[in-house]
């Protein structure tokens, strides 16, 4: 009977785990590794899992084999709000505030941000998503999207 208890015990403790104050599970599909591909330029973002309320990314773009933009990103939670923390390039970080979080999609916005200003992502499908991002320009607003597909973390 006690090893029922355990057992039951354990299973309790296992699966507040995985959901234990994180509340990232919705963005959870975000984990991995995605590549995008166009023409001589290669992009590549990685996602760690969400774990202790916290998911961690980075991304790097060649072109030609020559290293133009890495940046490296944050996805967390304060009071209940998602927040993405990106530091580009070495340049200072700047955080974004969720403005919508489905369990496909995510949008974040800081409206004193230069550009972007707001940034999104959505999945399309287990092997594929589209990330964005949009803000002021002298012309108007500018959206660019980037579709990226899941990838082995291996590389290419």
């Amino acid at each position: 009977m006690h090893l029922r208890t355990a057992a039951a015990a354990f299973a309790v403790l296992a699966g507040s785990r995985t959901f234990q104050g994180d509340g990232l599970g919705r963005v959870a599909w975000l984990a991995g590794c995605w590549s995008l591909e166009r023409g001589e330029r290669h992009g590549l973002e990685m996602w760690m899992p969400p774990e202790g309320g916290l998911m961690l990314g980075a991304s790097r773009t060649t072109v030609d084999g020559k290293v133009r933009e890495y940046e490296h990103l944050r996805l967390s939670l304060e009071a209940g709000v998602l927040v993405y923390t990106a530091m580009p390039s070495g340049q200072a970080e700047a955080s974004f505030r969720s403005e919508e979080v489905t369990d496909s999609s995510f949008t974040v916005a800081n409206p004193a941000h230069d550009f972007p200003q707001r940034i999104g992502y959505r999945r399309e499908g287990a092997d594929s998503l589209i990330a964005w991002i949009e803000g002021p320009r002298k012309s108007g607003t500018q959206r660019i999207e980037y579709p990226m597909k899941r990838v082995d973390c291996r590389g290419r």
